[in-house]
């Protein structure tokens, strides 16, 4: 029986398919959309059965052909790009894409995971709890966290947030990002500004409760989120809507010590003007409530932000882009 992993050669799927290789899984079926992109380079060295374009994978689904039997499903695949504006590619890869493999998944037993995103929250005006009951009032900033949120709601709408699990993935960082564009972490857009200039840079505050840099983010790592996932896989009882985060508020300048520390230079930061297009889109503090996530007795263990970036820089960064 395999487990299927869309999204699986990009930043989280592959990160999560080499977890899977970890603990002796290796009956893999890795869907992604891999086109020319940098993200083939993160499946070198894993195990895995076969690999399918996205768009042959739907058409298996849609014909009832996928030939093994499967025992799980994780949905980490989508358009995660917060500045998209294209409406009707959002709805096709992140709407309809995830309630046609969750029609499925249902349809024949199989456990259905997925990716949501703490973008769903917006501004953080109704707070970032992930109690179902909040969902319907929370207004996403942008077209990528709206798309989210609209399967968010069609699952609560049909009453099927107790049958499946979503995550909600807060500022995630870590190996198997380079193929990301401007949705990478400020951990690696950072690190490369430090080698090339010697110094970084961040965005200015526009509002007044907020120096420069001190905008907050709850920042978690990669490596954090897939043991928890894989902790969810082994506890079938366990369902709904997650927020993953590491449950405490960071500011940018604290990220930015974090990576000059471990490369073992003074912190030298310069502030630059936000694009007007982000201003009014921009979210100045995001934390995860991990207390619904406690309350399932999953072992909920996180890197502090130190030690997480570090790893990242002296055994990742530092090493050439070494993948996960």
């Amino acid at each position: 029986m395999s487990i299927i992993v869309t999204g699986g050669a990009g930043f989280i799927g592959s990160c999560f398919v080499q977890k899977l290789n970890q603990v002796g899984e290796k009956e893999i079926l890795v869907v992604d959309e891999a086109g020319a992109d940098a993200r083939w380079g993160n499946l070198a060295g894993k195990q895995y059965v076969d690999y399918l374009e996205k768009a042959a994978f739907i058409k298996q689904v849609a014909a009832e052909r996928l030939t093994t039997s499967v025992k799980a499903l994780f949905h980490i695949g989508a358009c995660s790009s917060t500045t998209e504006q294209n409406a009707d590619y959002l709805k096709e890869n992140n709407l309809k894409y995830s309630q046609t493999l969750a029609r499925w998944a249902l349809r024949h037993g199989v456990p259905f995971f997925y990716a949501s995103s703490a973008a769903t929250y917006g501004n953080g005006a109704q707070g970032y709890s992930d109690a179902e009951e909040n969902i319907p009032a929370l207004r996403p900033l942008n077209l990528y966290g709206q798309s989210k949120q609209d399967f968010d709601l069609w699952l609560l709408e049909n009453k099927l947030t107790d049958k499946v699990v979503g995550w909600k993935y807060f500022n995630v960082f870590g190996p198997n990002e380079y193929h990301k564009g401007d949705m990478r972490s400020m951990v690696l857009k950072g690190y490369e500004q430090i080698k090339r200039d010697g110094k970084l840079r961040l965005f200015k505050s526009y509002r007044a409760d907020y120096r420069d840099g001190e905008q907050k983010r709850d920042f978690v790592y990669v490596k954090d989120i897939i043991d928890l996932m894989w902790e969810f896989y082994l506890n079938p009882g366990v369902k709904g809507i997650f927020n993953l985060g590491a449950g405490t508020a960071r500011s940018w300048n604290d990220l930015a010590a974090a990576i000059f520390a471990a490369l073992k230079l003074p912190v030298k930061i310069e502030y630059i003007d936000m694009p007007p297009i982000l201003r009014d889109k921009y979210q100045y503090f995001t934390e995860a409530d991990l207390t619904k996530l406690k309350r399932t007795g999953l072992p909920v263990k996180t890197t502090p932000l130190e030690a997480a970036v570090s790893d990242y820089v002296v055994n990742y960064l530092e090493k050439g882009n070494a993948r996960f």
